[in-house]
């Protein structure tokens, strides 16, 4: 090896990639989000029993959704993991004259830090683990540019700033509420990596993996799991629903649209039990 010495062991590598990241074509990822239309956290949580991952991939309760739609439930989202994990910088951002004189390097900063942005397709979720002190990714411009490629929401521990501009446009974020950055500071923090093992919520998320995120929480279905986890979570799904119709019409409560067109669902391969 290139830095070994004479007559001395040589030195171990200087770093290793121990977790295997794997690639999926657009077509595999919309084949299996097919399978998680409509389903709740709460039958995913479920599911992720049966399958023996019981809360090893719900992440902390503080990963909560920015907005609520409480009609139509539109902040429920599930995608495919797209991961990013920022680091704080090592180095000050130069000194300019004036801001004016800044926007250039600014706007090149931007564009050196942003290559996942091509990455982004539909059905991207996008999952960040930021370690830079009260800075930001995104704020609402690059919200809604990257929302208008269809990616599905926002899922990290500190994500995104102009919260009420997100809100109002209605892009789902998932973060703690109790520190939402209030900056995105080009020069104050780095991107580390793109694509790669993360950690959000305690939990360990892959690239690929299924995000499903509701007022429940946020559950990261492992991507080896995807198929069997759906399977189970869909018959709990559409079994619960069939059971709350009932109720709706035993104690005399108009059905709305989340029970309704309901038939008893055929039990999947592993019938969970379900109380």
């Amino acid at each position: 090896m290139a830095w070994a010495q004479a007559d001395k062991p040589a030195l171990p590598p200087p770093s290793k990639q121990y977790l295997t990241v794997k690639q999926y074509s657009a077509e595999e990822d919309s084949r299996v989000l097919k399978l998680y239309d409509g389903i709740r956290v709460a039958d995913v949580m479920d599911a992720l029993d049966v399958v023996g991952l019981q809360d090893v991939t719900m992440m902390d309760r503080n990963i909560r959704p920015l907005w609520r739609d409480e009609e139509k439930l539109t902040h429920r989202i599930h995608g495919i993991a797209l991961t990013v994990r920022l680091v704080p910088a090592q180095e000050r951002a130069p000194h300019f004259e004036s801001h004016a004189a800044e926007r250039p390097w600014e706007a090149a900063w931007y564009k050196n830090q942003s290559e996942y942005g091509g990455l982004v397709r539909p059905g991207t979720i996008l999952v960040v683990d930021n370690q830079a002190r009260d800075d930001g990714f995104c704020g609402s411009n690059m919200g809604l540019t990257l929302f208008g490629k269809g990616l599905r929401g926002f899922v990290g521990n500190e994500v995104c700033r102009d919260t009420d501009e997100m809100t109002l446009t209605r892009i789902p974020v998932y973060q703690d509420p109790a520190v939402s950055p209030r900056g995105i500071n080009p020069g104050r923090m780095w991107v580390e990596s793109y694509n790669q093992p993360i950690t959000v919520g305690h939990v360990l998320v892959m690239p690929g993996d299924i995000i499903v995120a509701d007022n429940d929480g946020v559950a990261v279905v492992p991507r080896a799991k995807a198929e069997q986890v759906a399977g189970i979570a869909r018959w709990i799904f559409e079994d619960d629903e069939i059971k709350r119709g009932k109720i709706y019409d035993r104690v005399h409560k108009p059905r709305d649209w989340t029970v309704e067109g309901h038939t008893d669902p055929a039990p999947p391969s592993t019938t969970p039990i379900h109380q």
